[in-house]
């Protein structure tokens, strides 16, 4: 037995010699036992007690686990014999105690090589340049600081960044060389959780800081809903760039460092989901406040960024938390997401909503572009630069699209449109009321990709309706005023001379009448688009000047009108022309060119 028991610690760097072993005569099982351990406590309490680091001397972290290997495999040799021995289970308790002191020294170091090796963590580039602008305010520090006085140390954290392919390598190759070695000590010897849980306090504390560079406030779902819309839109910009940082850069770089640390052992999974926990709830929770806030329209923009954002980083959900610890983070990821598109739909609702509940009050003046057309119009429009985003959205509701979205609001808008042009006694001015509008609504469509999500049918058939306004406007305007200079047909029994002239001179000043009248009342009447001003001045001068100048050369051939007929005169047709031209200004006064 003393052979045998000399092989074992033959190998123990000279500890043992044979002149140590003359005690292995003593007749009781556990001597050999309580030999072992007098060696290794004596060799092993000089390392738990040194105020040195381990780690800084090869030599010495190899001795000292070493020591803790043959400590662990005499424990385990030794444990089936303690149930029927008592001196062999007095002497296991000593060596738990012993083991158990080992295991807190190896916690330290095994800190200590974190906290040394994250101060000269590497940013490595993978491909293209490096830029560290950010748009927040920069600290003077570097990191963060944790506890008072002389007894505070700084946590190193990641520089702001703007490009997303680089991987950081938060500790060099040889402290996590050191760092594996030691967690395969601690899990061997039933430490397993305490390395798990100081690994995953550590680096928890760099993803925070890191984070936190970014100004990301930690905020509840209910202070996200009490904040002022604008400080919520700032910190949804700052929450896009926190979570590309995280899912790109932060999180896959932790999962890797921890396979490295953890390499061989199960607590890796585990050690990656309590380092990432925090940071991934803290990103979840905003976009989950996001997703179940308030309806109103103008949030749209934020929340598809909100939603974009987290759909661009889904892979990354998947392929970083693919364990079976992070299947929640996952499931919560994709709930939330979902949860934003029903969001964005339930937007497009309360917009219908505000249609049509805009109130017909007052009159906009002239029968210009009402401002719920401008509103609905330029929203819809600028939502349409995440057209494929928004498709996307709808295609999961099969009870609509985009499309049928789109033209839905377009039928509430003008619905609403033809209350509020009712207001308009003047039929004429509803009609340019409603061909202002009607107007505005195509070009924003035209020059949108709402033209590809309502089609050419729905524009010919809107610009059909402008043109019946047209038709409307020209009925209610100038039909009278044409009826005024209609002829008597030569053919048909007329009165004589004397009645004709007269009938033409009450004709004309009745037209001179109601042309003031038209161009006074209509000159203030707005057209907000230069060229459909232009078209509607030469629709009405196309039917107006044939019709007059006719009617002006008939009179001026009627031998009873005299020898100065142009005297009876008012305008000119070129006059009428110049006051049809000076229609639909919008403002001020007529010039009145007409000849007196």
């Amino acid at each position: 037995m003393a052979d045998d028991i000399l092989q074992i610690f033959s190998n123990f760097d000279g500890r043992f010699s044979r002149e140590k072993l003359t005690d292995l005569d003593d007749p009781r099982p556990s001597a050999p036992l309580q030999i072992s351990l007098k060696s290794l406590d004596g060799y092993i309490s000089q390392y738990v007690a040194s105020d040195h680091p381990i780690w800084a001397d090869s030599a010495d972290s190899t001795a000292f686990l070493d020591s803790i290997d043959e400590l662990v495999a005499t424990i385990r040799e030794w444990t089936p014999v303690a149930t029927a021995d008592k001196s062999v289970a007095a002497c296991l308790v000593r060596a738990d105690e012993l083991l158990q002191q080992s295991m807190f020294r190896l916690e330290d170091e095994f800190r200590s090589l974190m906290e040394r090796g994250a101060e000269s963590f590497e940013l490595s580039e993978s491909t293209g340049n490096l830029s560290f602008d950010s748009d927040d305010d920069r600290d003077d520090d570097e990191g963060g600081v944790i506890g008072n006085g002389e007894e505070h140390h700084q946590i190193p954290v990641a520089p702001p960044i703007s490009e997303y392919d680089i991987v950081i390598d938060a500790l060099p190759s040889g402290t996590i060389n050191n760092m594996n070695e030691i967690a395969k000590r601690m899990v061997t010897a039933g430490f397993g959780q305490e390395c798990s849980h100081m690994y995953s306090s550590c680096r928890r504390e760099f993803l925070e800081e890191s984070m936190s560079r970014l100004r990301l406030q930690k905020l509840s779902i209910d202070e996200v809903h009490k904040m002022p819309w604008q400080e919520v839109e700032e910190q949804i910009e700052r929450w896009v760039k926190a979570a590309n940082l995280a899912l790109r850069i932060l999180f896959p770089s932790e999962r890797r460092l921890c396979d490295r640390v953890f390499f061989g052992l199960s607590s890796a999974d585990l050690s990656f989901m309590e380092v990432c926990h925090g940071s991934s709830i803290q990103l979840l929770n905003f976009a989950d406040a996001i997703s179940i806030g308030s309806r109103s329209p103008e949030r749209l923009f934020k929340v598809l960024d909100v939603f974009e954002t987290l759909r661009d980083l889904m892979p990354e959900f998947e392929l970083v938390f693919s364990d079976q610890y992070c299947l929640i983070l996952r499931n919560e990821a994709m709930t939330i997401w979902k949860r934003l598109g029903e969001a964005i739909r339930g937007i497009f609702m309360e917009l219908e909503n505000l249609i049509r509940q805009d109130p017909a009050k007052a009159a906009v003046p002239g029968g210009g572009l009402h401002p719920i057309t401008r509103y609905v119009m330029n929203y819809l429009r600028a939502a349409c630069r995440s057209r494929q985003t928004l498709e996307q959205i709808f295609e999961k509701d099969s009870s609509s699209s985009l499309s049928v979205q789109m033209s839905w609001i377009m039928e509430l808008l003008q619905s609403n449109l033809e209350v509020k042009s009712k207001i308009y006694r003047d039929p004429a001015l509803c009609s340019i009321f409603m061909m202002n509008n009607g107007r505005y609504i195509v070009q924003k469509v035209n020059d949108s990709e709402l033209d590809l999500l309502l089609g050419d049918d729905w524009i010919r058939k809107h610009n059909a309706k402008i043109r019946q306004y047209h038709s409307n406007y020209q009925k209610s305007s100038w039909n009278k005023i044409l009826g005024i200079l209609k002829l008597e047909n030569s053919s048909s029994s007329a009165p004589n001379a004397a009645a004709a002239a007269r009938s033409m001179k009450e004709k004309l000043k009745l037209f001179n009448l109601s042309f003031d009248e038209i161009c006074k009342t209509q000159f203030p009447w707005a057209v907000f688009d230069e060229q459909f001003r232009e078209e509607l001045k030469t629709s009405v001068t196309k039917i107006l000047l044939p019709a007059y100048g006719n009617f002006i050369g008939k009179l001026q051939n009627i031998p009873e009108m005299g020898k100065h007929p142009d005297r009876l005169i008012k305008y000119r047709v070129e006059d009428i022309e110049a006051r049809i031209n000076e229609l639909f200004q919008g403002n001020g006064s007529p010039a009145g060119c007409g000849r007196k």
